[in-house]
């Protein structure tokens, strides 16, 4: 698995967890986070290896079309790009609601 598509992956999971069925979350998580083979998914949630890879590859252009249409994630970035000149304080401080969504 490309190292930066996982990243990519994991932080489109952490804005946008909360549009998806909790099946799809679980599915993710294993696969992204913690790494699980297509096969140890399909064992632990009791599917067909081909269900896993499907649901994981539409929950996965869902993610980017959630992205496409409200651009949270690239607006995140350019906010962090932003911070980095302030203050140690401020700075954690914004990254802190960032993080938190609050």
């Amino acid at each position: 698995m490309d190292i930066e598509k996982s990243k990519r992956i994991n932080l489109l999971l952490d804005i946008y967890r909360n549009l998806l069925t909790s099946k799809q979350q679980e599915m993710m998580d294993y696969y992204y986070a913690d790494d699980f083979s297509l096969s140890e998914i399909a064992n632990n949630m009791k599917v067909s290896r081909t269900a896993v890879f499907d649901l994981i590859k539409r929950t996965t252009t869902l993610l980017e079309n959630y992205e496409s249409k409200l651009h949270i994630f690239k607006l995140k970035e350019k906010i962090m790009a932003e911070i980095q000149d302030l203050d140690e304080s401020k700075r954690k401080k914004i990254e802190q609601i960032l993080q938190d969504g609050e």
